[in-house]
């Protein structure tokens, strides 16, 4: 557990600076007043996330791999944050959608519908607490695999 003692804070990291996206989120309106503009600025959030995959890369290969760091090690090193950021998934989902933004789903539901962008049945499907849940877990994943691929590339050292 040890070996993996810097990709599980990088990973609890991504976790918490999810939450506090979130948070942001929230108080700049983009969960009820300006819930329009959310589906664009909710991308925003892959700055932060790129660069503390980066950054968690950066310091496997300075402090574990003695400056030095193949692309395979990096993409493990990747792997294993992306491991610790799905599994606390439902957790910080639940956090988000309990405790920091309550009505979000609702609100994005009544958008959905009253924008014309789906029919009510669909809109209540798409936006219910499990699917949310469902799209979140496989989604960490997907997103953390492209990621640690990608940010590998740049944070090797031969």
């Amino acid at each position: 557990m040890k070996k993996y003692r810097i990709e599980i804070k990088w990973g609890i990291i991504f976790s918490l600076m999810s939450l506090l996206w979130m948070v942001l989120e929230r108080v700049t309106g983009l969960h009820d007043q300006h819930i329009e503009q959310h589906a664009t600025y909710t991308n925003f959030v892959a700055i932060p996330a790129i660069t503390l995959y980066v950054l968690g890369l950066l310091e496997k290969r300075k402090k574990h791999y003695g400056g030095y760091m193949s692309y395979a090690q990096g993409f493990k090193a990747g792997m294993i944050i992306t491991l610790v950021v799905t599994v606390l998934t439902p957790l910080t989902m639940w956090l988000t959608l309990s405790i920091i933004t309550p009505d979000f789903l609702d609100n994005a539901r009544i958008y959905a519908v009253e924008s014309g962008k789906m029919e009510g049945e669909a809109a209540e499907n798409y936006f219910s607490y499990e699917n949310y849940i469902v799209q979140s877990i496989v989604g960490a994943p997907i997103m953390g695999i492209l990621t640690s691929a990608i940010v590998a590339i740049f944070t090797r050292k031969k």
